[in-house]
C-alpha cells in the first residue's frame, strides 16, 4: 500500500497513477513571500503540487514538478498533514534562509486530458443545469444537490482568494467560509463566525477583509 499515493482527477489537470516514483532532495531559497506553488492533498495524508506559477521561486527550479508529493519539509516528515497545512509550514520558511524540499515525483499515466468541447445530452438521471453538485457521503446514498447562482459565484471567488493567500484550492473549505460569511451584516460579525467553525486556520486580517469584500460584492452584482 506504500506504493499507492493516490490522487485527484480533474479535467484540466495531468492524470497521474501516483504510484511511488523517484526520490529527490531539492534545496530552495525565498526570494518573496509566495513559492508560487498550488498544493492540494488526496485526504489520506498525502500533499501533492498541484499548480506551479510561471515566474515563481519554485518555476526556477526545473526538478519540482506539478504532481509530486511533497514527503518532508527539512527532513521533517509531513506525511498525515492536509493541505492547508503543508501551504502554511511553506508559507513560515523565511525569505533568504535555504530549505530543503524531499519531493516523490509519480509515474504518469497519460500526459494529458483535453477538455471536453461539448456538453453530452441530458438523459434522465442525469444532472443538466450546471449547477448541481454530487454529495458524496460516507453513510447513505450519494446526493444531488442544488448549488445557487450566488453560492456557486462566492465559492469560486474565496477559492480564488485561497490559493493567492495560502497556495491550496479547496471547494469544500471555500463553501464553509461561504456559508459563515454570507448572512452577516459587518466584517466583525464575519471573522467570529469563521473563528467558531475554522479558528485552527488563524487567517490573517488583511484574508478576511478580502473574503468579506468578495462575498459583498458578489451580493451586489459586482462579480
Amino acid at each position: 500500500m506504500q506504493k499507492l499515493l493516490g490522487g485527484q482527477i480533474g479535467l484540466e489537470d495531468f492524470i497521474f497513477a501516483h504510484v511511488r516514483g523517484e526520490t529527490k532532495e531539492v534545496e530552495v531559497t525565498k526570494t518573496e513571500d509566495a513559492l508560487g506553488l498550488t498544493i492540494t492533498d488526496n485526504g489520506a495524508g498525502y500533499a501533492f503540487i498541484k499548480r506551479i506559477k510561471e515566474g515563481s521561486t519554485i518555476d526556477q527550479l526545473k526538478t519540482v514538478c506539478v504532481g509530486d508529493h511533497i514527503e518532508a519539509i527539512n527532513d521533517q516528515s509531513i506525511v498525515g498533514c492536509r493541505h492547508y497545512e503543508v501551504a502554511k509550514m511553506l508559507k513560515e520558511q523565511p525569505r533568504g534562509i535555504p530549505f530543503t524540499l524531499r519531493l516523490v515525483g509519480p509515474k504518469k499515466a497519460f500526459d494529458m486530458i483535453g477538455m471536453r468541447t461539448r456538453a453530452p445530452k441530458s438523459t434522465e438521471g442525469k444532472m443538466v443545469n450546471g449547477r448541481e453538485t454530487l454529495r458524496l457521503r460516507s453513510k447513505g446514498a450519494a446526493t444531488v444537490q442544488e448549488v445557487n447562482e450566488f453560492d456557486e459565484r462566492a465559492m469560486k471567488k474565496v477559492d480564488d482568494l485561497l490559493e493567492s493567500y495560502m497556495g491550496i484550492r479547496d471547494l469544500e473549505l471555500a463553501t464553509t467560509i461561504v456559508e459563515a460569511g454570507k448572512d452577516k451584516k459587518n466584517p466583525d460579525d464575519f471573522a467570529e463566525a469563521l473563528d467558531s467553525v475554522l479558528g485552527d486556520f488563524a487567517f490573517p486580517d488583511v484574508f478576511l477583509f478580502d473574503v468579506w469584500g468578495a462575498i459583498g460584492d458578489v451580493k451586489n452584482g459586482k462579480m
